[in-house]
């Protein structure tokens, strides 16, 4: 919004109304606003580190907790910024809940999801992240009608899911397995009986106690996370979270209403096609909620790496053809096809490598490590999302249309190592991962073949995998 950039950042409204034939990929090109949009990011990947500690010693609940107050405070420094040191600090703060957010909420629902409903019920997660772009990006539309403080509501119109997430916090149980490890043994059996529905909990509650007596013989989570056994786990998350960042998902929704704009449209239409990629992108998470315990984990990511190598390959080619011989606007017949070609990839990302880097970070460490892996997995994806957010609108100056052909090649690489060393976690219980790595090729060199198991044998687990197991049952 103009009067948004005219009070925090002058110089990039300067030279976007200046814009030329020479700088339509540069207009945004500004280091103080990427620090704005990256400095969430970066305050994520710190405060991790103690959402780790938290959810550890006090549970996922008061995690989710602490994270909402996080998000309430920076929503009052943000609605009533009276400058850009204000606005950044506002911005941290909403970052720190980032981090405790996603460092409670994917385990919550992995530990307390029954195995034959863990991927749905953990994608629901990713489903409400993208209803909440869409209604941001709505909020935005109609925010840009009042003049001159719409950028006002924006940002304060944030405290209502962060209210909510404060006073929801307090009507969740903790799950089972974090009141086991803290030792509330009696409670957790309880709780177990509830969220199942029935009193046939025995088999997985010992399953839990006998995880969580193997959790407590590990003193250093951390330094654990580096040892033999927990490689492939370790390995397969960074890299997940990695090749997220590196699809150009997050460049792509960050600066969503900049991109449409250097493409030549206007305010209004550049803010509409942002709504109408984030309705593709809630429309597209549904599928995979549907899919992901149907078709696995696998086949999901493989398929949308090629979906998303053609559309950013094709929009590449558009781009190149479309601002040919000094044009500062994009013609009508690439632009449709450009906007129709993001969708197509963002609805490739939506079913795969955005709900599925979450789930299949939650799923596969030990309980012993499964805190201190989740906070890895936000670290990682936090640096990674903070290189982008404050490197893209420089990328876009420099590669131009090249940017496209960039992500593109790194989607290449994630098919490939999708393929090659990611193995199918569909239907198999949360406290028997350890079977996935003493059968898949490459993994089982790397792992010792005295690595523990907890509860029931590999054989049992691999029956389990194929069985379909009614609502109200235990596995």
């Amino acid at each position: 919004m103009d009067e948004f950039l005219a009070k925090f950042f002058p110089s990039v409204l300067k030279k976007k109304q200046a814009s030329n034939s020479s700088s339509v990929y540069c207009d945004y090109d500004s280091q103080t606003l990427q620090l704005f949009t990256s400095s969430l990011y970066l305050a994520a990947l710190i405060s991790t580190f103690f959402a780790s500690t938290v959810t550890r010693r006090y549970g996922r609940k008061m995690t989710m907790l602490i994270g909402g107050l996080f998000f309430d405070a920076g929503v009052v420094l943000n609605g009533a910024v009276q400058d850009l040191v204000m606005l950044i600090i506002g911005r941290i703060l909403l970052g720190c809940g980032v981090g405790f957010v996603n460092q409670a909420v994917p385990l919550f629902l992995s530990e307390i999801a029954p195995a034959h409903l863990r991927g749905g019920l953990n994608i629901l997660f990713q489903l409400n992240v993208t209803i909440g772009i869409l209604v941001a990006e709505l909020v935005n539309y109609g925010a840009l009608k009042v003049k001159p403080w719409g950028w006002r509501i924006s940002l304060s119109l944030a405290g209502v899911p962060g209210v909510i997430l404060t006073l929801g916090s307090f009507l969740l149980v903790e799950t089972p397995n974090s009141l086991v490890e803290r030792g509330y043994i009696e409670e957790a059996k309880s709780v177990l009986r509830r969220i199942r529905g029935t009193d046939n909990i025995h088999a997985e509650f010992e399953d839990l106690v006998e995880a969580s007596n193997t959790a407590k013989q590990v003193k250093h989570p951390f330094r654990n996370l580096i040892k033999r056994r927990n490689l492939p786990q370790l390995v397969i998350t960074c890299c997940l979270q990695f090749f997220q960042q590196f699809t150009g998902i997050n460049a792509i929704m960050f600066y969503a209403p900049v991109i449409f704009k250097t493409l030549g449209f206007g305010n209004d239409a550049s803010l509409y096609s942002s709504v109408i990629t984030g309705g593709v992108n809630v429309l597209s998470t549904l599928v995979s909620v549907y899919s992901v315990d149907k078709i696995g984990r696998k086949m999901l990511l493989l398929e949308a790496c090629v979906q998303m190598f053609i559309s950013q390959v094709a929009i590449a080619i558009l781009l190149a053809h479309g601002f040919k011989d000094g044009q500062t606007t994009l013609p009508t017949s690439s632009a449709i096809p450009v906007v129709v070609l993001i969708c197509v990839f963002v609805s490739a990302f939506a079913w795969s490598w955005g709900p599925l880097g979450w789930l299949i970070a939650s799923e596969i460490f030990p309980l012993e490590t499964r805190s201190a892996g989740q906070s890895v997995t936000v670290c990682v994806n936090m640096v990674f999302t903070f290189v982008i957010a404050q490197a893209f609108l420089s990328m876009l100056c420099s590669f131009e249309y090249g940017i496209f052909l960039f992500f593109a090649s790194w989607v290449v690489i994630m098919g490939l190592f999708t393929i090659f060393f990611i193995p199918e976690t569909k239907g198999i219980p949360i406290e028997e991962m350890e079977m996935v790595w003493r059968q898949h090729w490459f993994w089982k060199k790397i792992v010792p073949d005295d690595m523990p198991g907890h509860g029931a044998t590999n054989e049992k687990a691999l029956e389990l995998k194929n069985v379909k197991v009614a609502p109200g049952e235990v596995a």
